[in-house]
């Protein structure tokens, strides 16, 4: 195992924003993973774990302790009963299983496409986009539980996911380093066709989009947006959707239509959990006065998503912190409602 000093860890985040680590540690193997949180407990460091580095802010002064950066490789697959169930490692590419499962005619995760980052990060956000959402087809976590010092087989249940969460940033946020994620997809299923921007690009097809035609889809939406890291496009430079959508309960939402109404705006939104309302929050911030392309000096938001924050030029996390409170203020104080970030903020 190889423990490296003082690394920087713009250079390994999506934003390209931050400070460096302490100690940094790439563990490939179950048993390095385990050796580098033993170094850790022996010099009493703050841990903190790395994955593909994306959706994710690191603060200027960086990490004052251990950087573990989990890179367990391997896809192996099983069928069972109409299913195959692939075990991926944490380190894997998560567009890589995309790829992986599509190319096998395996339905469940074909929206998932172009979405930057690991597959051991996969959980811990419940990650989603375009109607799915990677709960909808994790079977098990496999996990190093630092609480009881043993590997654990955690099922979907005990995972708690709901929307952008789950246990592994809750209420058990710290606890639990994930190693290995089991997913269950349907062998010739059939591809999910429920976002307006699938249907808008499916319109007219005679026949039904295959689970290829969804992912090469999804890839150029999610181009056309900036949320496909794509060489050369500055847009890229970010921690994609810096704003989760707010989900709002029936008084919140009346409250929000009278103010659009009195604007002569009309709320886009649509049912979500319960008798509640989620709501468009790149909507919100466009109606609050920061359009796509808007420029704040080094940073600003992208010319073609209005949720993505972008470095645009040697930008540090405190711009980025700058732009994501006056955003926030504004839609506060034009709309009643306080945006929730979706990044994870390391170092603050």
């Amino acid at each position: 195992m190889l423990i490296q000093n003082n690394v920087p860890l713009a250079p390994l985040t999506t934003l390209k924003v931050g400070g460096p680590a302490q100690y940094f540690v790439e563990a490939k193997t179950v048993a390095e993973v385990i050796e580098a949180v033993a170094l850790g407990h022996s010099k009493n460091l703050p841990l903190f774990v790395l994955g593909g580095g994306s959706n994710l802010v690191i603060s200027d002064a960086g990490w004052s302790g251990l950087v573990l950066r989990i890179a367990i490789p391997g896809m192996a697959e099983r069928q069972e009963h109409g299913k195959i169930h692939f075990e991926v490692g944490a380190g894997e590419e998560w567009d890589n299983f995309v790829a992986r499962a599509v190319a096998r005619n395996c339905a469940g995760v074909e929206c998932l496409s172009g979405i930057p980052g690991s597959v051991g990060g996969t959980p811990v956000q419940n990650v989603g986009a375009y109607g799915q959402e990677v709960a909808d087809t994790i079977e098990s976590v496999h996990a190093l539980d630092l609480r009881e010092n043993r590997e654990r087989e955690l099922s979907k249940d005990v995972c708690g996911f709901k929307y952008r969460t789950s246990i592994f940033n809750t209420t058990e946020r710290g606890r639990f380093l994930i190693l290995r994620v089991r997913y269950a997809l349907q062998v010739g299923g059939t591809a999910h066709i429920a976002y307006a921007d699938l249907k808008k690009h499916f319109f007219g097809w005679n026949e039904p989009p295959t689970l290829a035609d969804t992912r090469e889809a999804v890839r150029r939406i999610r181009a056309s947006k900036g949320m496909l890291i794509t060489p050369g496009d500055d847009n890229c430079r970010s921690a994609g959707s810096f704003f989760k959508n707010p989900v709002l309960s029936a008084d919140s939402y009346e409250d929000l239509t009278k103010r659009a109404t009195a604007k002569n705006l009309q709320v886009p939104s649509y049912p979500a959990l319960d008798a509640q309302r989620k709501v468009s929050a790149a909507w919100l911030v466009e109606h609050s006065g920061f359009n796509r392309g808007y420029s704040a000096g080094r940073v600003g938001i992208s010319s073609k998503h209005a949720l993505a924050i972008v470095n645009r030029d040697q930008a540090t996390a405190s711009d980025v912190l700058a732009l994501k409170d006056h955003i926030q203020q504004r839609v506060k104080d034009i709309w009643g409602i306080h945006l929730e970030p979706e990044p994870v903020f390391v170092g603050f």
